[in-house]
């Protein structure tokens, strides 16, 4: 069994209702531009975070850290945008930018926690 932490597993689970969203939205409303934007900056976060566990030194983890974090921004606008656009409901829209902002509040915290322990033990 593969050890995992909570950021991966929110991210893996976010990644998955991604997916469900975008079919939807490519099957429902034959929406594919804005549709494949999320579906790529939101199934990258948690492949971000994945390559993050593999990381050669600090330095590299809290770089791959920081990609998932701008994947998550990107995500949030695309989410944010097929939901005000009318594309995709507001209530399913919202389930997914209430996720992605937790996986941004998680990364956040998780990037600041690596910086200032890297930062306090060279002193």
């Amino acid at each position: 069994m593969v050890t995992r932490n909570p950021i991966q597993d929110k991210a893996y689970e976010f990644a998955l209702n991604i997916v469900d969203y975008c079919r939807k939205i490519m099957r429902e409303e034959k929406e594919y531009v804005l549709s494949k934007q999320v579906l790529r900056s939101g199934t990258s976060i948690g492949a971000n975070i994945e390559e993050a566990q593999q990381a050669e030194s600090k330095k590299d983890f809290i770089s791959k850290m920081s990609i998932s974090l701008k994947e998550a921004y990107e995500t949030r606008y695309w989410i944010i945008l097929i939901r005000d656009s009318g594309i995709e409901t507001e209530e399913k829209s919202n389930v997914l930018f209430n996720q992605v902002q937790e996986l941004i509040r998680m990364l956040v915290a998780i990037i600041k926690t690596s910086k200032f322990n890297l930062y306090n033990s060279k002193k």
